[in-house]
């Protein structure tokens, strides 16, 4: 994740895989991920931060997770199987991004949530840490918070029917390989793009919701003021409500993340993120800082906001 301010952030081609890309008529997609969602059994329906830390210290545990490496190919099965455990089918997008180490081998995974129309909300975070050579980097929360709260949202989203169809994505490559310039970040969120963009997919995609750097034990969530207003309007205006008014305060900053090239292909968009996070591509990103009970903040305000995304995200265009 990278700290840059007010930097306009050129959004670069990924040289696409063949073939036809999953969205069409939901090609690729098992009968049981085509079935409408059903509700199930146990208090399924409330975001439970414990659970999501559980998942974090899986993550943790594994270590750093670089894109291309073993590490995150087991980061990678440790979703998918718990995930599946949900009943929940796992789509991988492969590709090979060109880095400044060389080509590297990444992959998205994608769970879609049907709902009773296709158009589409977007739920997504990356799952890799940043490569370091001279340091054990972990990314308890850069990296393992966003993949955590994502298995935790899809575990609170499949319990019920919903209206629009959902979509959670955990992006690969986010970080820079080098520096965060030119193209060397947002590989995963650029290629998504681009194949949704090749597929004619991203008109039925209504807004995106991303979540980065959610766990921090000293939680201060600003707006980000690139991000779409009536989305950041709605997402605060719920954490007031709910009581969460000094975690997801009013003040502005301006992020580069995976939002950007969702934004410039013109996607309504808000990042969720706590950039005043000290220990941010230290060693000391690790159990220590991260808590429970920021995941919890943040899954409650996401969840109980997504009623009002719905009603307010422009119709997607025939």
């Amino acid at each position: 994740m990278t700290r840059r301010v007010l930097v306009a952030a050129a959004m670069a081609s990924v040289a696409l895989v063949a073939g036809a890309w999953w969205w069409r008529a939901d090609a690729g997609l098992s009968a049981v991920a085509r079935q409408a969602p059903r509700p199930v059994e146990g208090p399924r329906t409330a975001f439970d931060g414990e659970r999501a830390m559980a998942t974090l210290r899986d993550l943790v545990q594994i270590g750093p997770r670089p894109p291309g490496s073993p590490e995150i190919r087991e980061a990678r099965a440790l979703i998918t199987r718990q995930l599946s455990a949900m009943g929940l089918t796992v789509q991988e997008q492969p590709f090979i991004a060109d880095t400044p180490m060389g080509r590297v081998e990444m992959v998205n995974l994608i769970v879609r949530l049907p709902g009773r129309v296709s158009d589409r909300l977007l739920f997504a975070g990356h799952y890799d840490t940043k490569l370091y050579t001279d340091r054990v980097f972990v990314g308890a929360n850069d990296g393992a918070s966003s993949a955590a709260f994502l298995v935790e949202l899809a575990r609170v989203l499949s319990a019920t029917p919903h209206e629009l169809t959902y979509d959670l994505v955990w992006f690969d490559g986010e970080e820079a390989f080098v520096n965060w310039m030119g193209y060397d970040h947002t590989y995963g969120s650029r290629y998504y793009v681009q194949a949704a963009q090749k597929a004619g997919a991203l008109k039925s995609l209504r807004a995106l919701v991303l979540v980065d750097m959610v766990a921090d034990r000293d939680l201060q969530i600003r707006r980000d003021a690139a991000s779409t207003p009536w989305l950041n309007d709605l997402v605060w205006a719920t954490a007031k409500r709910l009581g969460y008014g000094g975690v997801f305060v009013d003040a502005d900053t301006q992020i580069e993340d995976d939002h950007q090239p969702f934004m410039a292909a013109g996607v309504p968009s808000i990042d969720i993120i706590d950039l005043e996070y000290p220990p941010w591509h230290t060693p000391d990103d690790n159990l220590a800082h991260v808590s429970a009970r920021s995941l919890q903040v943040v899954g409650d305000v996401v969840v109980s906001a997504i009623p009002a995304i719905e009603a307010h995200a422009p119709t997607a265009a025939p």
